[in-house]
């Protein structure tokens, strides 16, 4: 009971701060799940179910606030949407799969630690590129049990393709297509989810209302994301060295 008690919040928490920056918080939520030893084959369509709501949230909020570009975003999603799907299909080995996974935890530990923006008027990417990145995210994503957001995001400002809040919002609707296609390729796992997901659920959808709210206006703590950024660190240590 007290563990479960512990990955609601840990859950709340993850999809407030990711929510503010337009992503779905599968990368937190799967640290969450790591360093709490779940089963690999609960933590992937677990974060991808999470996922759903909170990018759903985090892009309403974002669109509303007219930070988004579908120019942008359709090249990207066109690509990665059947990649999701493909990565979702492929079952890799425990062993192979943790230190993948390990290693993305990392990756988005580092994403999360940094603020990224950009003073330069933005400029429009070449459609080739959009669908080559769109296509590698989304394997990815299906892969691994992400919706790929945490790393077209700083992909996005790094090469001054859009400014900071509308990578938020283009991130937040990638990450849910994506997650969409992710679960359709790994529906079996779905299915044998236990009934506990949908309290972990409303949790998500609590703070990604919180979290989308505050970071489609003024909101942006580094500080907590910094902390966040540790305990992925952790946990993506965890999952290589264990």
């Amino acid at each position: 009971m007290e563990l479960e008690i512990l990955i609601i919040i840990a859950v709340f928490v993850v999809a407030m701060l990711y929510s503010s920056v337009g992503h779905g918080g599968a990368s937190g939520y799967l640290a969450v799940m790591a360093l709490l030893a779940v089963s690999p084959t609960v933590t992937r369509p677990t974060a991808l179910i999470l996922n759903l709501f909170v990018a759903s949230i985090a892009f309403i909020q974002f669109y509303r606030a007219k930070h988004f570009d579908w120019k942008i975003f359709l090249p990207f999603a066109a690509a990665s949407v059947p990649f999701a799907f493909i990565g979702g299909m492929i079952h890799l080995p425990t062993t192979v799969y943790k230190i993948i996974l390990g290693i993305t935890l990392m990756l988005a530990a580092i994403r999360l630690a940094i603020n990224m923006k950009s003073e330069i008027e933005p400029r429009a990417p070449k459609i080739w590129i959009c669908l080559l990145i769109g296509a590698i995210l989304g394997l990815v994503s299906g892969l691994v049990g992400v919706g790929g957001g945490i790393f077209l995001t700083p992909i996005l400002l790094l090469m001054n393709w859009t400014e900071t809040k509308k990578a938020a919002g283009i991130s937040a609707l990638f990450i849910l297509v994506n997650s969409i296609s992710g679960l359709l390729g790994n529906y079996v796992q779905v299915l044998q989810l236990s009934a506990s997901v949908f309290v972990w659920i409303l949790a998500a959808v609590c703070g990604g209302i919180v979290g989308a709210t505050l970071g489609s206006k003024k909101f942006n703590s580094m500080t907590l994301r910094r902390v966040l950024a540790v305990g992925l660190l952790v946990a993506g240590l965890k999952l290589i060295f264990t």
